[in-house]
């Protein structure tokens, strides 16, 4: 080993070397470059030679590959000696087809011998660092090395519950992490731990089939705000088996929790991350506030969710016990996964086992900053696709999932999700799979991002629709820009647009070509609530501004396509003004059962459109031909969208349906399509399936709210 460098090289492909000498090293000039590999000495060819400020770079060319896993050593015209380090071969697409591994990773456990297995081909030695119990001294297990770039060790003993490390060998530096593929950690998640598979299984509950993503209604939760507030009734309170208590109530008596979403009518819960996170204490869950998009290990369940994350298999089997539990009221559970980064670059498993490989650069060099947390992981690369497949393969598997939502899908590539839907649904042909679609600036083609903009390679995924959002509640990003369910008429023609999906047959441009592929949406756990936004937009007018709320989320459920909505919008959700809550207190982010109370009107409310839309296809048809066959943009006044959804009697029990919107502070009237008279059953105070007016010819429509008529 050289223990000081007079100079530094880099192997930069499989065949060139990047050779640096600083100007201070006889001006940074030597005529020849050697390469040493196992006792024998070769020339390089110099191919390049570029002046910087502080160094001279030399590029040179080697006859063979130099292999990797060994030590090399280059020498200058004077035989002064460096080790070969490795430098951007990483990044290229030879070193990623060399060392692309398709096997198992990880720790495989027996009883009576476990394997262990990491991919680290830059490596030149690793060992498993071990102990028995947290307390224990620590043993060593020395890896070989293995195909593709992988090392393997054995431990012939009862290993379960042992926590393990990686110590790797690159550029003559120890790198010690803990296994990115492991499947439980220690308190706080300073080590991986051995688990036995068995232990941690959990008696499932089959759900049939679900027809179509079309036929879903999502609810956005986080885990600890359903049940973190006293007067939810709950007894074990922000945790994974809170969500598993039945009979719980509010002081009025009305359900909470499991019961209260179950009792909406939502077909799909869609929980915020809870895989391993960075931000709260795994023994004080209390002293800190997050809502977990500060990815450590990806196929760990978050401890903080745990009665005891101490415990070895505690938090995987509370987790599965709360996926059941949905499982046993109907409703199917989605999962926030987060793959687009990590909490930390330089002190990730990723970057300490092979460095530089699994985070995107930018053209000066710079790591990639497209997700605003200082790293985009790279899911094009080859093994960093595996990771993203193992992984959801695995949280499939293992916890019989039901769909899964990627947290800033436009800075994963096409092909990553393309595979990963495929993977999906040959686990769950039903699964829902949804993705934030935004254009995002990472160190990617336009054309290989899974953005809204390569919708069409991405036919069998959601996105969530931000013109949608924009249209009807307005500008997400400037607070005081209303949308149309706000009163802005300007926005009337958008509002149709969303109102089909954004398909392209409202005269608007297209933006997806199927209503599959739109998640329709005015609030989520991210920026204002709608409420909040109203207040700002409106202060003091509260009244009209309950009207505007349900107006805006009658949008959501009565459109083409994929209606979604955040936990507490049903009742006016506030987070008292705080538009970015990730860090807020539980006063702030936890579900206000007080609230539900108080407007109790707008939960039956919802409840109703709920029952209508699961009522007739019509709200849910599968094309873009039938959306524009069918959908009629009807005349009415300035301030009111009008849709007549004509002979849909193929969908329901209704052979026709109009739907207005009335975002004015007048009453709206307007004669209903000639033929057979028309029922009407929701008004701005009543929703459901059943009539609540006779029959008629014309339709009134009040300020601010919503009307359905059918025959």
């Amino acid at each position: 080993m050289i223990s000081t460098r007079p100079f530094n090289a880099y192997l930069d492909t499989l065949t060139e070397v990047a050779v640096l000498l600083p100007n201070h090293y006889y001006s940074g000039k030597s005529s020849a470059f050697y390469i040493e590999s196992g006792g024998s000495v070769t020339k390089m060819d110099i191919l390049n030679i570029e002046k910087f400020d502080t160094m001279i770079k030399y590029t040179c060319q080697v006859k063979e590959m130099p292999e990797f896993g060994r030590e090399h050593v280059i020498l200058d015209e004077r035989l002064m000696r460096t080790d070969l380090q490795i430098g951007g071969v990483i990044r290229t697409e030879e070193f990623d087809h060399l060392f692309y591994y398709e096997g198992e990773l990880g720790s495989i456990y027996s009883p009576k011998l476990t394997s262990f297995r990491v991919w680290a081909p830059t490596a030149t030695e690793a060992f498993v660092k071990f102990k028995e119990t947290a307390d224990s001294p620590h043993r060593y297990v020395p890896m070989r090395r293995g195909p593709s770039g992988t090392f393997e060790a054995e431990l012939a003993e009862n290993a379960e519950g042992y926590f393990y490390h990686y110590q790797v060998r690159i550029n003559n530096i120890w790198h010690e992490a803990v296994d990115p593929y492991a499947k439980m950690v220690s308190v706080h998640s300073e080590w991986g731990r051995v688990v036995d598979d068995e232990k941690m299984m959990v008696p499932k509950y089959e759900l049939p089939p679900f027809s179509s993503p079309l036929d879903a209604i999502i609810y956005e939760a986080s885990i600890r705000d359903l049940s973190s507030q006293p007067e939810s009734g709950i007894k074990r309170r922000g945790l994974y088996l809170g969500l598993t208590e039945e009979g719980t109530q509010s002081p009025d008596g009305q359900p909470t929790g499991l019961d209260y979403v179950a009792s909406l009518g939502v077909t799909h819960v869609e929980l915020l991350p809870f895989f391993d996170y960075f931000g709260v204490s795994d023994v004080d869950f209390s002293a800190n506030y997050n809502w977990g998009y500060n990815p450590l290990f990806f196929n760990v369940p978050e401890g903080s969710f745990s009665t005891d994350p101490v415990d070895l298999y505690a938090r995987a089997v509370e987790l599965k016990q709360m996926i059941e539990a949905f499982h046993k009221k109907g409703l199917r559970v989605i999962m926030d996964v987060v793959y687009n980064h990590v909490f930390v670059r330089e002190t990730s498993s990723f970057e300490r086992l092979v460095p530089g490989y699994f985070f995107r650069q930018g053209l000066d060099g710079m790591p990639s900053n497209g997700s605003g947390c200082g790293n985009d992981f790279a899911s094009e690369r080859k093994m960093g696709r595996k990771f993203i497949l193992d992984s959801l393969h695995y949280w499939m598997d293992a916890y019989h999932l039901d769909g899964f939502r990627f947290d800033l899908m436009g800075l994963i590539d096409v092909g990553t999700i393309q595979q990963a839907a495929a993977r999906i649904r040959r686990n769950k042909p039903d699964a829902v799979i949804l993705g934030e679609g935004w254009d995002l600036n990472t160190a990617l083609p336009s054309e290989k991002k899974a953005s809204i903009q390569n919708e069409q390679d991405l036919r069998d995924i959601a996105f969530f629709n931000d013109r949608f959002r924009d249209s009807v509640k307005g500008n997400t990003f400037q607070l005081f820009e209303p949308g149309f369910a706000f009163g802005n008429s300007q926005f009337l023609d958008n509002a149709f647009a969303a109102l089909t999906a954004n398909v392209g047959c409202a005269g608007i441009d297209r933006l997806f070509h199927s209503p599959a592929q739109s998640v329709n949406y005015v609030e989520c756990h991210d920026n204002y609530t709608l409420w909040d936004k109203l207040e700002a937009c409106f202060p003091g007018d509260t009244e009209v501004n309950r009207k505007k709320h349900l107006l805006a989320t009658s949008f959501v459920l009565l459109s083409q396509g994929i209606p979604f909505l955040h936990a507490g919008q049903e009742f006016c959700r506030t987070k008292y003004g705080v538009e970015n809550s990730y860090t807020s207190s539980d006063m702030i982010n936890q579900m206000d059962w007080r609230r539900r109370s108080e407007y109790i009107d707008h939960v039956q409310y919802i409840k109703g459109l709920i029952e209508l839309r699961k009522s007739t296809g019509a709200f849910r048809m599968r094309t873009e031909e039938a959306i524009c066959y069918h959908m009629i943009k009807w005349p009415s006044n300035s301030d009111t969208l009008t849709v007549w959804l004509k002979d849909v009697g193929s969908y329901g029990k209704w052979n026709d349906i109009v739907v207005s919107f009335n975002a004015g502070r007048a009453v709206s009237s307007f004669i209903l399509p000639d033929g057979e008279q028309w029922n009407q059953i929701v008004s701005g105070t009543q929703s459901g399936i059943d009539p609540i007016d006779v029959a008629r010819a014309d339709a009134v429509v009040e300020s601010f709210s919503c009307a359905v008529f059918v025959r």
